[in-house]
């Protein structure tokens, strides 16, 4: 069917007023680029599930294409995992983001297949701990992470409360194929499927047991908690609860909460971006402690997964970076879980291609073994899925990614913002008492270690034209090459869509340059943007950040 008739079909079919509203709209300003734009193509469905601009059509989210999907789910169900598979389901704070949790529990309910969901918002982590303890076959999330306002997504987890793998993705995406998105989707109402015992809500048990977990990788002697005082935000999402009680758990009670950014609010009015990786989003925690001066300021995404923090440094507050979080929680956890007698035999970590490679001295420092695995906590979970296969999940002590993604323990299959607040404070409190911030720490760690400067740039391409803009700059990479980049010669290329090591298959190209320098490319697999990782080395932060720029100023041409 062509697009011009997907969309007219549209037009007949779609009964929620909202969605035919916004159709209508389009019909009668005869807007094609508005109509290309939300019927080009169908939400892709992959290992990260569903991720698009709210709004109706075929590549929008909306409770058609969220019935779809999650018909496509229950097929998979019933054909691969049997009568008795269930769900679990887990929303955040977005805009429909409740909605269409409802939407795919009903769904489920028409099919015959047991859902449990959460009653309120929760933290994707949550949602990650009651796939494994419920027992469930998939796990549901409703949320678009740190995506703007306009976003809403759906992730799909399997039995082991990891982000399910490119097998069970490709089963799930052949079902989906085979659904029409009006006239094969089973439904019911959603409180008859409450009354049925279908949907069930998820009891306090559930979520006390994952914030017991969560205390469980407590790394500070109880008898050596000193006070600490706190600025926190949950950038209007998921975070408030969970991180709250975790930090009365470890007896942090000097805390502020920025309160216009305190309860769910999908607008996301202070922060259009509610990214913890910037400045603005941070902004109003900023302001709040330049009022109360704290030790830290601290602020989880909107389904708190992520977190990001920021101190003082001199006049101003330094917003530290996910690889410079990540190194000092991995330097600290080793310390200890060393000074604790809590380090495990050949002790792993795990990180991503594009994440620092200051990892690296630390690690031989405390003889800890790296593996190094694509982008996606997907893979950090695939990891501890085969240690934990081997019957040495014992031996993981942490995972992150350099977009401020971190997980310690085994507890959950994705990052965690939860236990990481509970680590970065609990690390905040431990140099206090040696009379520096957390800024200064890591400033400690770069004169250790050598200076490893990483910046990200990104480039977004909207739309239709825009998906094929990111296909060509690829596409022209791989048949015409780089030689050098800033003066600097290329030593090695690698293509992991050819296949690099023993790691799946990647849309990625990771350029070696001289002078222990790296350039990496690949499309992000969440967000309409290409992004291109820089790593720098250098005697000193100055000199790693120069040619830092030089690598930035030089690549900018190539994604314009």
């Amino acid at each position: 069917m062509d697009l011009q008739s997907e969309f007219n079909r549209w037009c007949e079919k779609v009964t929620d007023p909202i969605l035919a509203a916004e159709l209508a709209a389009m019909k009668a300003a005869g807007d094609e680029t508005a109509i290309e734009d939300a019927f080009f193509q169908e939400l892709e469905f992959g290992t990260g599930g569903l991720r698009g601009v709210l709004g109706a059509g075929t590549n929008r989210m909306n409770i058609y294409t969220v019935g779809k999907a999650t018909q496509g789910i229950a097929d998979y169900i019933k054909n691969n995992v049997g009568a008795d598979g269930t769900v679990a389901i887990c929303f955040d704070s977005r805009i429909n983001s409740r909605l269409f949790a409802e939407t795919a529990a009903s769904v489920l309910a028409a099919n015959g297949i047991k859902s449990h969901l959460y009653s309120r918002l929760e933290p994707t982590p949550a949602l990650s701990f009651a796939t494994r303890y419920l027992g469930c076959a998939i796990g549901i999330n409703v949320t678009a992470s740190h995506n703007p306002s306009a976003y809403n997504g759906y992730k799909v987890y399997g039995p082991d409360g990891c982000q399910i793998t490119d097998v069970i993705a490709d089963a799930i995406t052949a079902a989906i194929e085979q659904v029409d998105v009006f006239e094969s989707v089973r439904t019911m109402d959603f409180h008859a499927a409450i009354e049925s015992g279908l949907v069930r809500y998820i009891n306090e048990e559930v979520l006390d047991a994952y914030l017991d977990a969560v205390y469980e990788q407590s790394l500070e002697p109880a008898d050596e908690a000193g006070s600490l005082r706190l600025v926190y935000t949950p950038l209007n999402g998921t975070g408030l609860e969970c991180v709250n009680r975790i930090l009365e758990r470890i007896n942090i009670r000097d805390v502020y909460i920025v309160g216009e950014q305190a309860y769910p609010d999908g607008n996301f009015p202070t922060c259009p971006y509610p990214n913890p990786e910037i400045r603005e989003a941070l902004e109003r925690g900023i302001a709040l402690c330049e009022q109360v001066q704290p030790d830290l300021l601290l602020a989880t995404d909107p389904d708190a997964d992520r977190v990001g923090i920021a101190v003082k440094d001199g006049n101003d507050y330094q917003l530290l970076t996910g690889n410079e979080t990540g190194a000092l929680l991995f330097d600290y956890i080793c310390r200890m879980r060393l000074a604790l007698g809590k380090m495990p035999a050949n002790p792993v970590a795990v990180t991503t291609i594009v994440s620092t490679s200051i990892v690296d001295p630390i690690a031989a420092e405390y003889g800890v073994e790296v593996k190094r695995v694509l982008t996606g906590f997907k893979y950090i979970g695939g990891i501890q899925a085969k240690l934990e296969e081997a019957d040495e999940l014992d031996r993981f002590i942490f995972g992150f990614e350099e977009s401020y993604g971190y997980l310690a323990g085994s507890h959950a299959r994705d990052k965690d913002a939860i236990v990481a607040s509970m680590l970065i404070c609990q690390m905040a409190r431990f140099y206090r008492k040696e009379g520096k911030n957390l800024y200064q720490a890591m400033q400690d760690l770069y004169k250790k270690h050598g200076f490893h400067h990483n910046r990200t740039l990104s480039f977004t391409f909207e739309g239709a034209a825009g998906v094929q803009r990111m296909a060509d700059i690829m596409d022209t990479l791989r048949v015409e090459g780089m030689d050098e980049v800033a003066g600097m010669s290329v030593t090695e290329t690698l293509d992991y869509q050819q296949g690099v090591g023993d790691l799946p298959r990647a849309n990625v190209l990771e350029y070696v340059l001289s002078d222990g320098c790296k350039v990496v490319v690949r499309p992000s697999g969440t967000e309409p943007k290409m992004k291109v990782y820089l790593f720098t080395t250098g005697t000193s932060e100055a000199e790693a950040r120069a040619t830092g720029d030089k690598l930035a100023d030089a690549l900018q041409a190539t994604f314009q």
